[in-house]
């Protein structure tokens, strides 16, 4: 894919978005405009299906919807209510760790710099940057495995890593895109830009793409 490219690959890509289900993490922030619901479902949705992270983030939110609140639980019962996500007993400490440092260190408000969230324990450079785009609406660009896998596939970027694809997207892409690519791709990655066979043929992408990697498609 040329640079070039790009402006129209976004617009196929929101036209075709229409009809994919929409990443649970998006879900709750459109729900809640709440950073902290952003970052502890961002943190339940890591290795963990879309389905299965928007019941266990419902159910979570219903007993402790702030920092606050679920600062009185208990990391079991924290656990208990976001089985059967991925690491649930790990998340459910973490998710405990973090909303008892907001209220003592941040009187309970998530804070929108990436430096200040990146010094949370377990939160990475993807998770920060939706808090940022999704819970804050600032400027910044989540690459997770869907993001960096496309953007290589397409022939857009270069690059070995996600955080190495982060930083590549945020020379070559324009500004406009920074906020959605996410939930684009995401969506894309989940419904035909399959990490294994891809649905070439039904793609309207196809064209555009360099199909960097792909020995196998449909």
């Amino acid at each position: 894919m040329k640079p070039a490219d790009i402006h129209r690959a976004m617009t196929i890509l929101r036209e075709e978005a229409r009809a994919w289900r929409t990443p649970s993490v998006t879900v709750v922030a459109e729900a809640s405009r709440s950073p902290f619901k952003v970052l502890v479902s961002c943190i339940i949705s890591l290795r963990t299906k879309d389905e299965v992270t928007t019941q266990a983030s419902g159910r979570l939110f219903d007993r402790a919807p702030t920092p606050e609140a679920m600062e009185k639980l208990s990391a079991e019962e924290i656990a208990g209510l976001i089985y059967p996500a991925g690491f649930y007993r790990n998340k459910a400490e973490q998710i405990l760790e973090i909303s008892c440092r907001l209220v003592t260190e941040y009187g309970g408000r998530v804070p929108d710099s990436l430096d200040e969230l990146l010094a949370f324990r377990g939160v990475g450079r993807k998770t920060a940057n939706l808090v940022l785009t999704l819970g804050f609406g600032k400027p910044g660009i989540c690459v997770d495995t869907h993001v960096h896998r496309i953007c290589n596939r397409w022939g857009y970027v270069t690059t070995r890593t996600p955080d190495a694809t982060e930083m590549a997207l945020r020379i070559q892409l324009p500004t406009e895109y920074w906020i959605e690519i996410n939930d684009l791709l995401v969506a894309f990655g989940q419904n035909l830009c399959l990490p294994v066979s891809p649905r070439c043929s039904i793609c309207r992408l196809s064209e555009l793409c360099s199909r960097v990697g792909v020995t196998k498609s449909r």
